[in-house]
């Protein structure tokens, strides 16, 4: 049975292009186009597409809006982000909608019968540009959990003693300072150390800079 498709891309000439390359594709047929998310929702109720290839950017109702009613009025639907744009905050949107995959505009046929038969088994399916980046920030987001719970391991007597080596200060300089022994003061960049597991105190300076927990 043929894969049932409806594109939704205000540029003609795209549709006309990514029609041109399913027509290659065995078992698939597209069954509607739409210029705009409004035409695709008020074709929606008389079509029973497979899937939509959904672009973003569009005049009026953009993708993500549209995927959003299109699933309240067919919960069942499978629906691809087709766009030009791998940003952030659209793929997060786009799934946040309900969308089962992302694609960008310069897909060729063999990705394409990929996608396909991944969101008809609702696997969904993701460029690979679009996955570096979303790996990239699962994984910068984990980086900066971790530095957070560094940073909140930090004592408030070892925050000060940090601040003052950033600032030049022997171990000696900075027990006259706090009143404390040297050797509390190379316990406290010891701890701080162990705590970071950074290699040494410049490392340890220029990670508090960079988290703002300091000044230069």
């Amino acid at each position: 049975m043929a894969h049932k498709i409806v594109i939704v891309d205000d540029h003609f000439i795209f549709r006309n292009g990514l029609k041109d390359l399913l027509a290659e594709i065995p078992d698939v047929e597209v069954i509607g186009e739409a210029e705009s998310g409004e035409k695709f929702l008020e074709m929606l109720p008389g079509i029973e597409p497979d899937m939509v290839f959904m672009d973003i950017k569009m005049p009026g109702l953009n993708g993500i809006e549209t995927t959003r009613k299109a699933i309240e009025l067919k919960p069942d639907i499978r629906i691809l982000a087709l766009s030009m744009f791998g940003e952030n905050e659209y793929v997060e949107e786009m799934l946040q909608a309900g969308a089962l995959g992302y694609l960008l505009k310069n897909i060729g046929k063999e990705e394409l019968v990929k996608a396909i038969d991944n969101i008809s088994q609702e696997k969904g399916y993701f460029s690979d540009e679009i996955l570096v980046m979303v790996t990239r920030k699962v994984f910068n987001a984990k980086q900066e959990t971790k530095e957070k719970n560094i940073l909140d391991s930090f004592t408030r007597r070892e925050l000060e003693v940090l601040q003052l080596v950033s600032q030049g200060n022997s171990n000696t300089d900075i027990a006259e300072k706090l009143k404390i022994s040297p050797r509390t003061v190379g316990g406290h960049r010891n701890n701080m150390l162990s705590k970071s597991g950074l290699k040494n105190t410049a490392a340890l300076v220029s990670f508090a800079l960079k988290n703002n927990i300091i000044t230069s």
